[in-house]
């Protein structure tokens, strides 16, 4: 019963409550991480640009819905609904692995790159990367938390 306490409970918070508890507190560095990707996968180059449409779209639904749910979860729209809980642990798990996902293509695609391109370009994928992997362990632990959250409702 230990994990359940230390995530919050079995229910969601509500109100500004979501800001106190552990795995919902990541929604804020999950914005922020998630922003920064989107940011530097916008103004870099890439030189496959189907791998820089799939971080791209990665990281503007993550931000987005990340965005959403918080809101939602500060308006306490999920009413105490166990149904909630569920949609918490599935977006996250979905999230961790788009993440992965764009984050190993980045990686590649930067790997790829090292020869034949500005020392700025490059500089600027690789910050695309680490922060793209911080996103992504955010996504992981915010999704193993909300399914012991999911379990012991």
């Amino acid at each position: 019963m230990a994990p359940a306490a230390a995530s919050g409970g079995s229910t969601l918070p509500s109100g500004f409550a979501v800001f106190t508890t552990f795995p919902d507190l990541l929604f804020i560095l999950e914005f922020v991480f998630g922003g920064l990707v989107w940011i530097l996968i916008a103004s870099s180059l890439v030189p496959i640009p189907l791998v820089q449409g799939w971080v791209m779209f990665v990281s503007v639904f993550c931000f987005v819905a990340t965005t959403a749910l918080l809101i939602l979860y500060i308006v306490g729209a999920h009413g105490g609904e166990t149904s909630w809980v569920t949609l918490d642990a599935a977006y996250h798990c979905v999230a961790a692995l788009f993440y992965l996902s764009a984050s190993v293509l980045e990686a590649l695609a930067t790997i790829g790159m090292q020869e034949g391109y500005t020392y700025k370009h490059y500089h600027e994928n690789i910050s695309a990367v680490v922060f793209s992997y911080v996103a992504t362990l955010l996504y992981v632990v915010h999704a193993v938390f909300s399914l012991i959250r999911w379990k012991s409702s």
